[in-house]
């Protein structure tokens, strides 16, 4: 199977402000994805899509290619992840004369992963079927039993009202969260698709503690506190 990286890394993060070279546990948090991207056992390339020249300069850097400087147009705040990924593939199968069979993006936000998750997720595609692989982990709130909604009165309903009242979370249905680990599809799925959920989609399973996603600062320094926590007991060992 011949497969690319996307890492994608844009520069206007509203959240957490240049977020993307952050440092985390004194490593640029794009560096994080780069880094485990190496350890993947097969690759063609491990790409960055950014419309930074500063993440780009720093992406370099560290190892990544960077052949292109993203569109503005799909650099906004509103700009739907799924058509940068088409402008990659797009790119990169007329810069290298390639049809590239799959892609597998690892967002930088997502740096507590290990490199088993992404071996779970190249192994899922390899031997199924499937258009694409999605990370999940369990979720905190359940839409069966605690989560809400409120109407124009702020009248609370639960989110998804089952015809069976559910009184005990254990009793709920488990549901999932999508996590930002790692993501991998087809490259015809891609270009020929708008969204993910139109085709045969497979989940792997992520501990929550490797799927933390930073969004703000909170979660930044939740990451920092875990990493460092996973360092100090691995020196214990």
């Amino acid at each position: 199977m011949n497969f690319f990286i996307l890492i994608c890394a844009r520069g206007g993060s509203k959240g957490l402000p240049k977020k993307n070279i952050k440092k985390l546990c004194g490593i640029p948090l794009i560096g994080w994805s780069i880094k485990i991207a190496k350890k993947v056992s097969s690759y063609s390339r491990i790409v960055v899509s950014t419309d930074n020249k500063e993440i780009a300069d720093i992406a370099k850097n560290l190892g990544a290619s960077v052949p292109f400087i993203r569109p503005k147009d799909l650099s906004q705040d509103k700009s739907p992840e799924w058509l940068v990924w088409k402008h990659a593939i797009n790119f990169l199968q007329e810069e290298d004369s390639v049809n590239y069979d799959a892609i597998l993006v690892i967002p930088p936000t997502a740096p507590l992963r290990d490199i088993a998750d992404i071996e779970n997720v190249i192994e899922a595609y390899s031997s199924s079927d499937c258009d694409g692989i999605i990370t999940v982990s369990e979720s905190s709130r359940n839409p069966h039993f605690n989560m809400v909604r409120l109407d124009k009165s702020d009248k609370c309903e639960i989110w998804d009202s089952p015809l069976n009242p559910i009184h005990r979370r254990q009793d709920a249905p488990v549901s999932y969260d999508i996590t930002t680990v790692a993501y991998m599809f087809s490259t015809k799925f891609v270009l020929d698709h708008d969204s993910i959920f139109p085709g045969n989609i497979k989940g792997v399973k992520i501990p929550k503690e490797r799927a933390i996603d930073i969004d703000d600062e909170v979660d930044f320094y939740m990451a920092e506190f875990l990493m460092n926590k996973k360092k100090q007991d691995a020196s214990k060992k």
